[in-house]
């Protein structure tokens, strides 16, 4: 015993002669902006994680390079 198709279109039309057709657009189009930010920020965050670990793994590298220079110069100083 599902709702029906009858039930679900009496339901919406007695919404959209409680709350209008433009205030139902309007709650529509916030949500709809809500979401769209939600997901920006999420991948802004991403993007900024991803960012972030790139720079770790160059400092990483970089780190070994010199480390490897130092020991390369301290042998030809002996």
């Amino acid at each position: 015993m599902g709702i029906s198709i009858w039930q679900l279109l009496i339901v919406l039309g007695i919404v959209i002669l409680l709350f209008g057709t433009k205030k139902l657009r309007n709650i529509g189009t916030d949500l709809g902006g809500a979401i769209r930010g939600f997901k920006k920020s999420m991948n802004e965050d991403d993007q900024k994680t991803a960012d972030q670990d790139n720079l770790e793994q160059d400092n990483q590298a970089q780190n070994q390079q010199a480390n490897a220079d130092d020991k390369q110069r301290d042998k030809s100083h002996s």
